[in-house]
């Protein structure tokens, strides 16, 4: 019997057949075929960057792994978590990196989200027993993180400042109402769909095929027990030589994080007498976060007696490999993105869509953000960016600015999250994810309504 192609085929398929089929129509195959090489191109770049990021974000996360940081958050978050996620055993890797994932992606650190997101997909897939096909808490974690759960969405207020907006923050209340909106829908469908098809792993040995899984947390400060890597149902002890290992604890573990939370007040309080203070608050809202949680990560390890430099080196090897083995599959979406943007398709289904739209109060030049957002970050952020250029304090600017916050380019977290783990087979995962998407669009627009009428 003919196996059943997975959606993910007949997406791309149409994806690039249809904007083509459209491009002979418009006479614009000159740009297909330029689109196609050049969107290739950025693809590899866009990989390339990713490399280096993944390298050093695993590497960081390989240290709160190490030091038990990971098993503290999922312990800490154990009721929630277990509650949406009830095919994760306790104390699992997975529950930690997910939710450092999803705080990153809170706090608008879309540098760090990713790779944090796809720690976390590469710890799930150890408790996948169906290799290549996506799990029920996979999706579900891929339809939250496509939720966008937005809280700070630090880009789009450093455009708006840009821009000369009378208060560049003024979108902060609206689209955080309408991420939770998307975010409970995406949640609340992906739990249903889940219950309704459960994995594949259930329907042949009768129960939940990852709930068995063992995984439990270490008891000193070497962390969580991490499943092998070549098996994803066992789960083995780190080797006390390892990278990783903690070493005793010193005075000079004690005395070090103390000392450097010390300069740092030192530094802060000789910036506040001697230096400029215009634009601080600025600078501490876009450019201080990260530096802060790389520091408090070192910190934690160094406390907990982690050998630091070799357990980010071991995670930044991990990070390393995993950026390499999702080029194929980033190449391949950016493709289809970039020929259906030139071919003229995109206009069309603008056009098409543009009376039914402007019914429930979505203006014309918004409805292209609506379009690319899901399948691309920068082409959404680019008009979105444009739109309030021209009328910062305009309603179509308010608008694409809550639906840039809380909306999340679907298409590219399918392919960067599942191509990571090599998983072909998604099953249900796109219907909780675009149901996410529309559900933050229209809460965009009522709340855009509500505050900026």
């Amino acid at each position: 019997m003919q196996k059943k192609a997975p959606v993910i085929n007949h997406i791309w398929f149409w994806l690039i057949v249809i904007p083509i089929l459209a491009a002979i129509a418009t006479g614009r195959m000159e740009d297909v075929t330029k689109a196609g090489f050049e969107s290739a191109a950025l693809a590899v770049e866009l990989a390339l960057k990713l490399i280096g990021v993944m390298t050093l974000w695993l590497g960081l996360t390989k240290i709160a792994e190490a030091g038990g940081l990971m098993t503290m958050i999922a312990n800490g978050l154990k009721p929630v978590m277990r509650r949406i996620f009830p095919s994760i055993p306790e104390g699992h890797p997975a529950l930690g990196a997910m939710v450092m994932n999803f705080s990153a992606n809170m706090l608008g650190l879309g540098n760090a989200a990713t790779p944090l997101g796809i720690k976390a997909m590469m710890e799930l897939n150890r408790l996948n027993r169906t290799p290549g096909q996506a799990t029920n808490a996979m999706i579900l974690f891929l339809a939250i993180n496509t939720s966008s759960i937005a809280i700070l969405p630090l880009g789009v207020i450093g455009v708006r400042a840009a821009a000369g907006a009378s208060n560049p923050a003024d979108i902060l209340v609206p689209g955080l109402l309408a991420t939770i909106c998307s975010t409970t829908v995406a949640i609340a469908v992906g739990l249903l769909i889940n219950r309704l098809r459960p994995d594949p792993a259930a329907d042949k040995t009768g129960h939940d095929g990852s709930a068995d899984a063992p995984a439990t947390a270490s008891a000193g400060g070497g962390g969580a027990t991490i499943p092998a890597a070549d098996d994803p149902t066992t789960v083995t002890a780190p080797n006390e030589a390892s990278a990783t290992t903690t070493v005793p604890d010193s005075l000079i573990n004690r005395l070090v994080p103390i000392l450097v939370v010390l300069l740092a007040l030192a530094a802060i309080v000789w910036r506040l007498v001697n230096g400029d203070m215009s634009g601080m608050p600025g600078e501490i809202v876009k450019w201080w976060m990260i530096p802060l949680i790389m520091v408090a990560i070192l910190l934690f390890g160094y406390r907990r007696g982690v050998n630091v430099y070799e357990a980010a080196c071991d995670g930044g090897r991990e990070g390393f490999q995993t950026a390499v083995r999702i080029i194929p599959y980033l190449v391949m979406i950016l493709v289809a993105i970039g020929i259906f943007r030139a071919s003229g398709a995109f206009e069309m289904v603008t056009s098409a869509l543009d009376p039914l739209t402007s019914l429930v109060g979505l203006p014309s030049e918004v409805l292209p953000i609506a379009i690319l957002r899901p399948l691309t970050g920068s082409g959404s952020f680019a008009l979105m960016s444009e739109i309030t250029a021209n009328a910062p304090n305009g309603f179509p600017a308010y608008l694409a600015g809550i639906m840039q916050g809380s909306t999340e380019t679907t298409f590219y977290v399918l392919a960067v999250y599942f191509g990571s783990v090599g998983i072909t087979k998604i099953r249900h995962a796109l219907f909780p994810a675009l149901l996410a998407d529309l559900t933050g669009i229209a809460a965009a627009i009522i709340f855009a309504r509500v505050f900026f009428g």
